[in-house]
């Protein structure tokens, strides 16, 4: 047992520095000898703007270009414009590492937008960790002396200077307080602050562009992203923020024994640096060693699956990132926290919307759910909202069939997010939070019980929900819910001669239009244009055929190739549009 537990594997499972990834310093060689520009103190602005920019601009031409039909060889599928997608994900995601820690915290900020972007960009920004070269020994001694005003010696009785963890936003050490107990220590990298304030000031010229751009822009709020987006980070680098956070979620836990979570040391804590109680266990993931440890993989599953439940509906205060390197399991099959950089937090009036959209699942109405959502400020409201309301329906047709127990929480988000894309859905942090935790919960209990249902856990918990958690029974629920609703059809039903005069009024005084659509004038009118088009072309490709042949009669051999080149490249998008055309004939 106790070798399940000694240095080698704590030194794998202590909490990872301000929310990144957690690096062994065996597992980091491979990240060892490359260079980060963003890894120093002091920074370049001219720099850091070219850097970031060349980003922003090369993504934006890899997407016009995607935009275009003529782009894909061999003519466009959807299949070609996935693996497109797929691969600039890819490239997007290494790009923001090699930016340095802002760009990684907003990538993974990022991988909870699914209404944003498409899933290859979720799916990809999502794997986004930072493995990434510590920081000198002597840089982190000057940092403890600057923010504790005493050396690592005089506050430690002993610090291991090879750190634990090393991440973008910090690194942990092994120490021991001269009162005896063992501890680690959370230092933040040399320089963030100024890193942020630079990046964050580039950042807003970019959320600005997109709030300004005709198709990008439209029912986006960037500039509204991007101060979300500050206030994260700006609180993830506060470690007595997180120490706070930690303290209120150990309160929240008192009365379950089997939830530990560090203890923080605020003698030894600062803007900077954090020192916490040092808590060894098995990650949560490493099932063969759970096993060997004799803890019950099942019981595991289940407490973990309650624990998160219990923060989320009653306490309203979660822990926003519970992947498996934060959650371990002690000896004695308890279950530990760590890492509270970024928590989450729902408010009093989001339970009464969440309840009216159980109501809307649990009787099918798409009305009801997308005005809930509305109210939730999770859906944007625009001029015509059918389509969103169908979608919705359709959702509910065909993914909620089946018994509230035997629904998957990961297939359902996926679904949500399948269909929220592109649509006029803007997911609140929290709400997407809870969602990737519900997810990621569901997994790691697969993975220790192959027969563990989070849907099951959560049932009693919905239903709590539901009766509005007050002890009333669900019938006294349903009967009050059907007043309600009797109430409402009767101030409808009241209110109906004065909505029908206001509008007559309206359709009078010119302020209601009427606006039909009709697909084979559409059809017409895109004919002409793209026959306008090939006009058009036709008209440049004899220019630049006669050019050709003029230079070269007159012995000009280099420009008349340019010139045939020309007319060939014409030629060919000629021929696509003739293709288009014969299409729209073939249609009508």
């Amino acid at each position: 047992m106790s070798a399940l537990l000694d240095d080698s594997v704590n030194r794998k499972r202590y909490a990872k520095p301000t929310g990144d990834a957690v690096l062994p310093p065996t597992a980091g060689k491979s990240y060892g000898n490359k260079a980060y520009r963003w890894n120093r103190e002091k920074y370049s602005r001219q720099r850091r703007f070219f850097d970031i920019w060349t980003f922003v601009l090369l993504w934006l031409a890899s997407l016009w270009l995607d935009s275009k039909d003529w782009s894909y060889w061999k003519g466009v599928t959807e299949e070609k414009k996935v693996a497109r997608r797929r691969f600039q994900a890819i490239w997007v995601r290494e790009t923001l590492l090699d930016l340095g820690p802002t760009f990684i915290k907003v990538g993974q900020l990022f991988s909870t937008r699914a209404d944003l972007f498409p899933a290859e960009y979720v799916e990809e920004l999502s794997k986004l960790q930072d493995r990434v070269p510590a920081f000198s020994y002597e840089q982190l001694e000057a940092i403890v002396e600057q923010d504790l005003g005493k050396t690592v010696h005089e506050l430690y009785q002993s610090f291991d200077p090879v750190p634990l963890a090393a991440a973008s936003l910090g690194q942990v050490h092994k120490a021991q307080l001269h009162s005896g107990p063992e501890v680690v220590v959370k230092v933040q990298r040399p320089g963030l602050r100024k890193l942020f304030e630079i990046d964050l000031q580039i950042l807003k010229g970019i959320a600005r562009y997109f709030q300004n751009h005709p198709k990008w822009g439209r029912g986006r709020d960037w500039l509204g992203i991007y101060e979300e987006c500050c206030r994260i980070l700006w609180l993830e680098i506060d470690y007595l923020n997180e120490g706070r956070n930690a303290d209120t979620f150990r309160r929240n836990f008192r009365d379950r024994d089997w939830v530990r979570v560090p203890r923080v040391y605020w003698r030894y804590a600062a803007p900077r640096v954090l020192t916490l109680e040092y808590l060894p266990g098995i990650k949560i993931s490493h099932y063969e060693a759970l096993e060997a440890a004799g803890i019950d993989r099942k019981s595991i599953a289940q407490k973990g699956a309650e624990a998160y439940l219990h923060q989320l509906l009653n306490d309203g205060f979660f822990h926003a990132d519970p992947h498996p390197g934060n959650i371990a399991v002690s000896a004695d099959g308890d279950l530990i926290f760590y890492d509270f950089g970024m928590m989450g937090q729902i408010q009093a009036n989001v339970r009464e919307g969440l309840m009216e959209t159980l109501y809307g699942i649990a009787s099918k109405d798409g009305q009801r759910i997308m005005d809930s959502l509305i109210n939730l400020g999770a859906l944007v409201p625009t001029g015509d909202m059918s389509p969103v309301r169908r979608s919705i329906q359709y959702m509910l047709d065909n993914f909620m069939d089946k018994p509230f127990e035997n629904q998957s929480v990961s297939a359902i988000t996926d679904d949500l997010y399948d269909i929220a894309y592109d649509q006029p859905f803007r997911f609140p942090a929290t709400f997407t939070f809870v969602m990737r935790a519900f997810s990621t919960i569901e997994g790691v209990g697969r993975g220790l019980d192959p027969e563990f249902n989070f849907m099951e856990v959560a049932q009693p918990f919905a239903m709590q929900l539901m009766s509005n958690g007050n002890g009333h029974d669900t019938t006294s629920s349903i009967f009050n819910e059907l007043g309600r609703q009797a109430a409402q059809v009767s101030s409808t039903a009241l209110g109906l001669p004065r909505r029908i005069e206001e509008t007559i009024d309206k359709l009078e005084q010119g302020d209601l239009r009427i606006r039909v659509r009709s697909s084979e004038t559409d059809r017409l009118l895109r004919r002409i244009s793209s026959v306008q088009m090939g006009t058009n072309y036709s008209l440049l490709m004899s220019a630049f055929t006669l050019s050709a042949t003029i230079l070269f009669v007159s012995h000009q051999v280099w420009p008349a190739l340019v010139m045939a080149l020309l007319a060939v490249g014409t030629g060919f998008v000629l021929l696509r549009l003739f293709k288009r055309l014969d299409r729209l004939d073939r249609m009508s």
